[in-house]
């Protein structure tokens, strides 16, 4: 099996493991009822998803 030429400087090991971190969820509001949703996904609070109601909600 091929073998590296030299071994990479520890520099070089820690500056590529520095980007290795974690990032804020996102969140977008939904067009309908303002709930904070993750994008892309129907809103659970109305049913609602790209302006048009998907799921009917019963109410309590």
């Amino acid at each position: 099996m091929a073998q590296p030429k030299r071994r990479w400087s520890k520099a070089r090991s820690r500056s590529k493991r520095a980007t290795w971190k974690l990032e804020t969820p996102k969140f977008a509001k939904c067009s309908n009822c303002g709930e904070l949703v993750a994008p892309h996904t129907l809103c659970s609070n109305c049913g609602y998803y790209d302006g048009k109601q998907i799921i009917e909600k019963k109410e309590d």
